[in-house]
């Protein structure tokens, strides 16, 4: 379970000085820290339950949402999650697992999140096509379908079966929020080949 240092000092009211308490636990592994005033109460809880407490708002997408989904083959180990106006990337090293949070457009954001549940935690995270949208949004623009054929099946890896499967009017109605070259040639081209 997650809590704060603040939830956790109200479990330790009876204690004089709550810090040196609230120390004590994570010495003892009661508690483990996240980062400051985020605690976990269980060491085997799999870091993507946790990524939207750690830094939010925020969903998972980017390439560990790809291989989630089976789009690209590689295992991802660090938790790639999707903010807005951040203005900045962030990186958290935790006991958990490595995260990265990095903007994506405001207007884009809250399109095609699902919101799962597991073992009691609730997580978000980018449906198969805003995962590969969102992916495209930070590479360098591309100028035509070779330069994309080329990025998407050689560099990114994706899976051309798993792509064929993407629904061609969420990436075509996700085309309009990013203003993104990259992403308005995937909708063409996604378009184009839809029957292939």
């Amino acid at each position: 379970m997650i809590i704060t240092s603040d939830i956790a000092k109200q479990y330790l009211a009876k204690y004089s000085n709550k810090n040196t308490r609230l120390s004590r636990d994570v010495r003892d592994g009661k508690l483990i820290k996240i980062r400051n005033g985020l605690y976990e109460t269980e060491a085997n809880t799999p870091g993507y339950l946790l990524a939207g407490s750690i830094y939010g708002p925020s969903y998972i997408s980017f390439e560990y949402a790809l291989a989630y989904y089976g789009l690209i083959p590689e295992r991802v180990t660090t938790i790639t999650c999707a903010t807005f106006n951040k203005k900045k990337k962030r990186k958290y090293e935790t006991p958990f697992g490595t995260f990265t949070y990095r903007d994506v457009p405001s207007l884009a954001y809250p399109e095609e999140i699902i919101l799962k549940e597991e073992n009691n935690y609730s997580y978000q995270i980018a449906t198969p096509e805003k995962a590969l949208c969102d992916k495209l949004y930070t590479l360098k623009s591309l100028k035509n379908y070779s330069n994309l054929e080329k990025m998407l099946f050689e560099d990114l890896r994706i899976d051309i079966e798993e792509f064929k499967n993407l629904n061609t009017e969420k990436i075509e109605k996700l085309s309009n929020l990013y203003h993104s070259r990259n992403i308005v040639l995937l909708a063409k081209y996604k378009r184009r080949n839809k029957d292939e």
